[in-house]
């Protein structure tokens, strides 16, 4: 396992969500000392529960903490995430259940990245594949737009994206890849096998070699003379165009 940096979440929903759902990843909580008691009871009860120590400071101290963000008050100082091993990863999946995973080919925007996290998990994609160059690391901003969903499915970090291709298809993973110049379109693939889905770049898109590389291209059908989507918006419209077809 390879660590993302030590740091701080912050907002009052992302810090419910950590120590709901990951208390032994929170070392300490400090809330605002103005925020009345009563107003974060059921967190205070999980704080309890799980023996995280929290205590009430003043706004600069949490400022020191954060600096000038959103953070209503409520920050969580939790241990660092963990990329996942990709081949630790891999024996560990059920391939007849037709799993899926996003390769994200260069996300740089965090708020991108947590949104995909999100997304992700929601869905039931299994995995978020990651390059370790050119793209978002796990950090706050990444944590709070997920809403603290990031760490709820492995996220892997992989030196190169191509010895992930190879491995992926090895293990019966069909790739696909959006590209405007598609003929097939999301809607007509039935997704019967193991599925990566390559998220592009927000200004570059996909990389050629990458596009090239892929099984399989598809389409969104676009109106307006609109010729693309976010990276977040996109990988939704995948996520659950997959997930919809898996319950049919």
């Amino acid at each position: 396992m390879s660590n993302s940096e030590n740091f701080y979440i912050y907002g009052r929903k992302p810090v419910e969500e950590l120590a709901e759902n990951n208390s032994n990843s929170v070392n300490k909580v400090f809330i605002r000392n103005s925020i009345p008691p009563n107003s974060y009871k059921n967190l205070s009860s999980t704080l309890k529960a799980n023996s995280i120590p929290f205590v009430t400071v003043p706004e600069k101290k949490i400022e020191s903490l954060v600096g000038n963000v959103n953070h209503q008050g409520f920050v969580a100082q939790r241990s660092s995430l963990e990329y996942a091993n990709f081949y630790e990863w891999i024996e560990t999946i059920d391939l007849r259940t037709n799993p899926s995973v996003f390769l994200l080919n260069g996300i740089e925007d965090p708020h991108n990245f947590g949104a995909i996290l999100r997304t992700a998990a929601a869905a039931g994609i299994s995995a978020v594949i990651v390059p370790s160059h050119n793209q978002a690391p796990l950090n706050a901003t990444v944590f709070k737009t997920s809403a603290g969903t990031a760490g709820r499915i492995p996220v892997i970090r992989v030196q190169d994206s191509n010895q992930a291709f190879k491995d992926l298809k090895l293990s019966g993973f069909e790739i696909y890849a959006l590209d405007g110049n598609a003929k097939t379109t999301l809607w007509e693939v039935e997704f019967n096998l193991p599925s990566a889905f390559v998220i592009g770049n927000e200004g570059r898109g996909i990389d050629k070699k990458i596009l090239k590389n892929s099984d399989h291209t598809l389409m969104l059908p676009m109106e307006n003379d609109v010729e693309s989507l976010n990276a977040s918006v996109t990988a939704a419209l995948i996520a659950y165009e997959w997930k919809r077809k898996r319950s049919v």
